[in-house]
């Protein structure tokens, strides 16, 4: 009998240090979330020995369905920053140990007392050169179908950027878009609605302005770096570029926390955010991970766009994005 319940505890121990040895990383999926990988995951994996198992993609009513039914299967997870500003306040995440993640250089516009920034990324007007005989210069062009015939595609969900992409195009200021109007927004989109295909994840975004199904496009700058990488036969303009971050949350009731907290250190180090940056073309939410950055690759981040660069308002969002998502989706299904 002694000798079952010696085993039994050994067991018990052995299953509780593999589940601490190892944590879940969920993000967007496709080059976005290989970039994380290499240039997080795998280098906190040889330094702490924690295994960091990948998940995907990022899905906001999961998340909220695994803290309310208390069986949380993620440990950190990348967000955009309005959905993490709302979840905070409807206490979804977990509080950011920063005696564990380093603070002090990290950017103050993407940092709250439950996230930390993971990219800051810049939404621009891309398209396939072999499906326009003419260059944009706007986003104007993406409703002019006279002049430039074909296919848009936008992002699905409700989230920062068409809206704004329509009231631009459709002559409003950039500081005169919030409050958005919502009549006018969705007015212009009617004009287009027939052209559009929605794209819900950046590799779906890539596939279908490199393959020229659809001619122009609303993509995050990073995935048209990767294409331009790849060698892809695309141009971009970065006229009114929209500017968001990303973050990094730890969803409340998360298993193994502590480990969680060491793994945004490293994403969020000077280190990990440079070699990050260098592989996604996305820029760096730390302050000095610049220093460590080639400056080919600096002069290609939104950074370098600033003029006419407009920063979409993260904390308007999160207050209204429960009344805005109710009439994008009624929107879209008729």
């Amino acid at each position: 009998m002694k000798r079952m319940i010696v085993s039994l505890v050994a067991s018990l121990l052995l299953a509780s240090s593999a589940s601490a040895a190892e944590m879940v990383f969920t993000s967007w999926g496709g080059t976005t979330q290989e970039a994380q990988t290499k240039s997080w995951a795998e280098p906190f994996e040889a330094e702490t020995g924690i295994k960091v198992l990948q998940d995907g993609p990022t899905d906001y009513g999961k998340l909220k369905a695994m803290v309310e039914s208390g069986s949380v299967a993620w440990d950190v997870v990348d967000v955009e920053m309005d959905f993490a500003i709302k979840a905070a306040k409807e206490g979804l995440l977990e509080p950011i140990d920063f005696n564990v993640v380093p603070k002090a250089d990290l950017d103050p516009r993407f940092t709250t007392d439950h996230a930390v920034g993971s990219f800051y990324y810049s939404f621009v007007l891309a398209w396939n050169n072999g499906a326009v005989s003419d260059e944009p210069s706007g986003w104007a062009d993406m409703f002019d179908l006279a002049k430039f015939p074909g296919k848009r595609t936008f992002y699905k969900w409700s989230a920062p950027g068409v809206i704004e992409i329509a009231l631009l195009a459709d002559g409003v200021p950039a500081d005169k878009l919030y409050p958005l109007d919502l009549d006018r927004a969705f007015k212009k989109l009617d004009t287009i609605k027939s052209e559009i295909v929605w794209w819900s994840g950046g590799a779906q975004s890539q596939q279908l302005i490199a393959s020229g199904e659809a001619t122009f496009g609303q993509l995050w700058n990073g995935r048209i770096f990767a294409l331009q990488q790849e060698g892809a036969d695309v141009g971009v303009s970065w006229n009114q570029n929209m500017t968001a971050a990303d973050v990094l949350v730890v969803p409340k009731g998360a298993k193994n926390k502590d480990a969680a907290m060491k793994f945004l250190a490293t994403a969020t180090s000077p280190k990990g955010q440079a070699s990050f940056a260098e592989a996604s073309g996305y820029a760096p939410t730390n302050t000095a991970a610049k220093a460590e950055m080639p400056e080919d690759v600096v002069k290609s981040l939104p950074d370098a766009y600033v003029e006419g660069q407009i920063n979409l308002d993260m904390n308007y969002w999160a207050e209204n994005r429960d009344m805005i998502a109710e009439r994008w989706y009624a929107w879209q299904a008729k």
